[in-house]
């Protein structure tokens, strides 16, 4: 059997800065037609967007798609809240989590996978302020001796 091929599509690169991602998901989502052409022209924006659980299904909230150009009547509300599908064992298991651990449901990155567009979702605890400074401080640490081991290596 082949593999499917992945495309990233686009990442929230301010989920990994703001919480520790402890788990990943991926995760199927429910899209209309001009909603995958508008992503597939990269017109989407994870941000700002979270999942929540409601009455066993799970939904994302505040993800941006951009209305499609050539939609006209058909397009719908960029800011719709949008079903993702997961099997029912797995939204129970992330519910009880997210109810009793405090974790919060965050969309991490979304791509296709072969003709479909998948998400991953991440299963995050909150950085606090001091944990934000350390992966800077580390980040920092490392792009100096990369630079230093650069310059060394040139001479």
């Amino acid at each position: 059997m082949a593999q499917a091929a992945t495309k990233t599509i686009t990442t929230n690169k301010k989920a990994r800065h703001d919480y520790f991602i402890i788990e990943s998901f991926e995760t199927g989502i429910e899209l209309f037609g001009t909603e995958v052409k508008s992503i597939r022209a990269g017109s989407v924006n994870l941000k700002d967007s979270w999942c929540s659980i409601d009455n066993g299904e799970i939904f994302v909230k505040g993800m941006h798609i951009s209305p499609y150009e050539k939609g006209n009547i058909f397009n719908r509300d960029p800011f719709r809240v949008r079903k993702l599908l997961m099997h029912k064992k797995e939204i129970m298991r992330l519910f009880g989590l997210v109810k009793q651990e405090n974790y919060t449901l965050i969309p991490v990155s979304l791509y296709f996978k072969g003709s479909h567009v998948k998400m991953q979702l991440g299963l995050c605890k909150g950085k606090k302020l001091y944990d934000k400074r350390q992966d800077l401080a580390k980040r920092d640490a490392k792009r100096d001796i990369d630079r230093a081991l650069k310059e060394r290596n040139r001479f």
